[in-house]
């Protein structure tokens, strides 16, 4: 005997339709999503299944008619036949599903991450090795302590999921944790190296990098859980290292950012990368809210012969003039490829004098 299809039932509540070709799609959860903008209901479509990662809500056909309407559940049916008429009348536009093997979560708001990643951090040490590699830098015992750099977990993944979870803590929706084979909560096993996170202007961290050990290509990498089962992306998110000021350092990388910070007190903007501009131009508006009238450009100094690069520098500055800010280019001994570098060998000589 047919029944009715998750399709018919979407169709009838005038819910949003899957993108094209998508047989799993998100929308707003009438039970923890405040705004449209957030979207963490999930409706299979080709598993007849609908469930909220953030919430815990979900059920099949019957229940999303219930949730919607306030129908008691074992009414569902009748209503659905008294509104549609019996399922094997039901004419039903014919679509093109594509199977989707792992479904990922939106990205939760940046409260939730920065609490959960906090609550991470806390959990974890940072390795001896690690510790000297940043105090070689310039960095200070107190600044790594504040800043929250930590070694990448090694072992007990699921563990350290389980304890945020019951620690009331988001995992749906921060890149990084996922669902196991087993439908567990656990995080991503990454190649070692050290934890960096990344803050917006308020402090608060919006996602996590990794500095690898031992690799000479791709050091630094975002945490994410993209193409896992309730995995999420990471963004190429900026970073602010200092309180807003009118005029600001723009380089390359949170960690430079911290360094620069740490040794010199500038207020320090970083991007992912000289090619990686997408949330920079959304930053760049708020800071000008807050004050912000002057940049200055402080890549490494390979922006002048990597042409990659210099395609990359040349849109910043296109950026930055179409938005109208006053801009120039820090420059500095070539043979120290970065700002960072730079300042923490002039520190160094002239402590050492």
């Amino acid at each position: 005997m047919e029944i009715f299809h998750m399709w018919d039932i979407v169709s009838l509540l005038g819910l949003p339709m899957p993108p094209s070709g998508k047989s799993s799609y998100y929308i707003q959860c009438p039970c923890c999503d405040e705004s449209p903008r957030k979207r963490h209901l999930n409706i299979n479509l080709q598993k007849e299944v609908f469930r909220c990662p953030r919430c815990g809500i979900s059920g099949g056909i019957f229940d999303l008619y219930a949730l919607y309407t306030g129908v008691a559940r074992d009414r569902v049916r009748k209503e659905l036949v008294a509104r549609l008429g019996p399922p094997e009348l039901v004419t039903r536009p014919k679509k093109k599903i594509v199977s989707q093997t792992n479904e990922e979560c939106p990205l939760t708001d940046v409260e939730s991450r920065h609490n959960t990643y906090s609550a991470l951090l806390s959990m974890l040490s940072l390795a001896v090795d690690h510790k000297e590699n940043l105090l070689s830098r310039g960095l200070k015992e107190q600044d790594i302590v504040r800043l929250g750099y930590k070694t990448t977990p090694v072992v007990g993944m699921s563990a350290i999921a389980k304890q945020l979870q019951s620690d009331g803590l988001y995992l749906a929706g921060v890149p990084g944790f996922y669902r196991d084979k087993n439908g567990s909560w656990t995080f991503v096993h990454e190649k070692r190296g050290i934890l960096i996170p990344v803050r917006d202007r308020l402090g608060r961290i919006q996602g996590l990098q990794i500095r690898r050990d031992n690799v000479s290509r791709r050091k630094f990498r975002w945490v994410s859980s993209t193409e896992m089962e309730d995995g999420c992306h990471a963004e190429g998110w900026t970073h602010l290292a200092g309180i807003v000021r009118p005029t600001i350092v723009l380089t390359e990388g949170p960690m430079k950012a911290d360094v620069i910070h740490a040794l010199s007190g500038l207020t320090v903007l970083a991007v992912p990368g000289v090619n990686s501009l997408t949330q920079l131009q959304m930053t760049l508006k708020d800071l000008r809210e807050e004050g912000l009238v002057e940049i200055k450009t402080a890549f490494d100094m390979d922006f002048a012969t990597n042409h990659h690069v210099q395609n990359g520098y040349n849109s910043l500055l296109q950026l930055l003039g179409d938005m109208g800010f006053s801009f120039g280019t820090y420059l500095w001994d070539p043979r120290y490829k970065g700002l960072d570098d730079y300042i923490w060998e002039y520190y160094f000589q002239k402590k050492s004098q």
